[in-house]
């Protein structure tokens, strides 16, 4: 009998892939504002410090998700980053919106 046990345990995936959640679509969309505004934050001027970056991580904590949808949230606050940093250099007027939030509300809401 316990080897059987021992043997499904072995045979068993060390880890289940966690399941897709309804809402995974709106918290890729929020790490992706969260990438932007961790950008803007050093171009605008804004004394922030590591504040989005950390409000990503807290994000990340809370979920604790694993595996493809972890991967997924990273890489969703990477390409708000990134499409931020090519498209701004400085502080414009259009960075600035997009620093207060823009359309957060509409967006996640």
């Amino acid at each position: 009998m316990a080897v059987s046990i021992a043997l499904a345990t072995a045979v068993a995936p060390a880890r289940a892939e966690v399941a897709a959640a309804p809402f995974d679509g709106n918290l890729q969309r929020l790490a992706e504002i969260l990438g932007a505004l961790h950008y803007l934050r050093n171009i605008c001027g804004a004394n922030e410090g590591l504040k989005w970056r950390n409000e990503m991580q807290s994000l990340v904590d809370a979920e604790t998700p694993g595996g493809d949808r972890r991967a997924k949230m990273i890489a969703s606050f990477n390409r708000g980053y990134r499409g931020y940093q090519q498209t701004y250099r400085n502080c414009t007027p259009a960075a600035r919106r997009g620093k207060r939030g823009g359309s957060i509300d509409e967006t996640v809401g």
